[in-house]
Parts: structure tokens; C-alpha cells; sequence
């Protein structure tokens, strides 16, 4: 529900920012533009038990556990959504989110896009941002300068985002992260936020 405001009594509410599209579109680096760019938010650690990449870093990046780990993760109702991704599991701590939220913060959460129709069943009132490249030829030629799977896997995730660009209509805003544009990626992003945060309604998340 949201929570009309008078203009004298004006308070903004934390928000839930969901950034997702598919594999190899720069949803990472994204996130590292924004927290670089000194915007004040919380950026929340997804659970996964697929292996650590060398460049990444356990609480920073993911949070690495084992599938026994994950499945009490799940037993112990811990997390807000979860997902099996390429043959890995993925999800969101729950209670991770809800400290940020109650502390005031913004929270922005880095999932795939079967995560955030997930999200947008379980929290409405979610502002998801689908961030996409500027072409599938782009988009397939990124996937391929990682090097970071073998041609099988590599065909899947192909196949995977063209089902993924077929559920647009999940999200609340687009925003084309062009090569060599990462910059503006995330002025639009934060130009969308204050967008947001300027609504007569205002967003209310219940968790």
C-alpha cells in the first residue's frame, strides 16, 4: 500500500531497489559505480553456492556456502527469495534486508530476473530497474570476453536472456547499460531513485 503525504510533513520512506537483467550485462560493476559514487545506500550480499571467481571476495561480492549450508538457509526460513541459477543457488537473506530498511537506508538487491518476479509477487512496492545491453550482439560478445564458462554453458546463458528480455513487463524502469557508458548507467539509476523519492505516495515496503 502506499502511504499518501502532506507537503509540510514531508518524510521520505526507504526504498527497495531491485537491479537485475541478464548474465553479462554489468549488473556488478553497476553496483560498484554506485557505491564508489558515494550514494548512501545498502547494498545486500546474495547467498550462492556456486564457486568463487580469483577477483571475488566472500561478504563482499556473494556470501559462498555450502548446499548443505544454503538448504538450512532455506529450512530456517532465513531468506526473502531464492532461485536456482545455471545449476547454483542463489538467494536473499531476509533479515539482512530488513535491518537496512529499518534503519532508514535504501536497499538495493543485485538478482537475476526469475528473482525479481519473485520480488515483485512478494513486495509490490519494489522499484525494479531491468538493465540491459544496447543490442543482443552486445550482449553475447560480453559474454564471451568474460572466458569465464565453456561453450555449453556459454549457450545457455544466450538462450537464457533472450527468455529473460521477454519479461520486461515485470519492471518498473529500463536502462540501457551501453559499453563504455557505465557513468551515466548510474546517473540514470540515481536520477530514477530521486525520481522515486519525489512521489506524492511514497513507496511503503512490508516485509
Amino acid at each position: 500500500m502506499s502511504r499518501r503525504i502532506e507537503p509540510y510533513n514531508y518524510q521520505e520512506s526507504p526504498l527497495l531497489i531491485v537491479i537485475s537483467g541478464p548474465s553479462g550485462v554489468g549488473k556488478d560493476v553497476t553496483i560498484n559505480c554506485l557505491k564508489e559514487s558515494g550514494y548512501p545506500f545498502h547494498f545486500v550480499v546474495t547467498a550462492t553456492t556456486r564457486p568463487q571467481r580469483p577477483d571475488e571476495i566472500d561478504g563482499v561480492d556473494y556470501f559462498f556456502v555450502s548446499k548443505s549450508n544454503f538448504a538450512d538457509m532455506i529450512e530456517n526460513d532465513e531468506l526473502l527469495e531464492y532461485a536456482v541459477v545455471y545449476g547454483d543457488y542463489k538467494g536473499i537473506p531476509k533479515q539482512q534486508v530488513r535491518e537496512a530498511l529499518a534503519s532508514g537506508k535504501d536497499v538495493i538487491m543485485r538478482i537475476d530476473v526469475q528473482g525479481a518476479a519473485t520480488i515483485r509477487r512478494l513486495v509490490p512496492e519494489a522499484v525494479l530497474i531491468y538493465l540491459s545491453a544496447e543490442s543482443e550482439e552486445m550482449l553475447i560478445q560480453r559474454l564471451r570476453e568474460r572466458k569465464t564458462d565453456p561453450e555449453d554453458q556459454l549457450k545457455i546463458r544466450i538462450a537464457t536472456a533472450r527468455e529473460e528480455a521477454k519479461r520486461l513487463d515485470l519492471f518498473d524502469y529500463v536502462v540501457i547499460n551501453a559499453e563504455g557508458k557505465l557513468s551515466e548507467t548510474c546517473q540514470k539509476i540515481v536520477a530514477i531513485i530521486t525520481a522515486e523519492k519525489c512521489r506524492v505516495e511514497q513507496r511503503e515496503i512490508s516485509l
